[in-house]
């Protein structure tokens, strides 16, 4: 029989298995595009579709290495962390209040770099990275679902989770389509 708290416990469980393999297979899969591409400079990603949707574009910005190394090893990191808890708290895992607050320190920052490069890829790029946006797409459920779990003042929120998740994603498409819209214009 499940408890009222391990319903939603089990939940983020899955959460951080999916969306963690998601997103860390998109962060391997950007990783080799950009070894193959260090490696052969007139190699072309095969995430670069046309001069919108370009991973080429996105990897040879200063944004990509933000760091000094390419962005998706935090990905890598970050992602492998996510998925060995999630599978840890589908085991029986209850992770300390610690715990709690380290994912939530790595979900917020996660969070706050992904818009830096929504941004970035909107405004001075001028180019969106599929692999990336993958990245985008399962980093804010993440975020999301982790602040929720965490902070008891949230809790209100959670009557309304899908709804602001939602919006959340409305306005980035929206950004992407106002962005964009004259090239989008142009091939219908």
């Amino acid at each position: 029989m499940t408890t009222q708290n391990e319903a939603p416990a089990r939940g983020l469980a899955w959460l951080y298995v999916v969306a963690g393999a998601i997103g860390l297979l998109a962060a391997v899969a950007l990783t080799l595009e950009k070894i193959a591409t260090l490696s052969n400079p007139d190699y072309i990603p095969t995430c670069s579709f046309n001069p919108v949707l370009s991973c080429g574009s996105v990897m040879e910005s200063a944004q990509a290495s933000v760091f000094g190394f390419p962005n998706p090893l935090l990905g890598i990191g970050g992602f492998s962390v996510v998925v060995t808890t999630g599978i840890a708290m589908l085991a029986g895992f209850r992770p300390p209040r610690w715990y709690q607050l380290g994912m939530a320190a790595g979900t917020t920052l996660a969070v706050l770099f992904i818009h830096f490069l929504i941004v970035s890829s909107l405004y001075d790029i001028g180019a969106l990275c599929p692999y990336c946006m993958v990245v985008w797409a399962v980093t804010i459920p993440l975020f999301w679902y982790t602040a929720l779990a965490t902070w008891p003042a949230l809790a209100p929120l959670r009557r309304v989770h899908s709804a602001i998740l939602a919006l959340w994603f409305v306005v980035i498409v929206a950004l992407i389509g106002q962005r964009f819209w004259s090239y989008w214009t142009s091939v219908l």
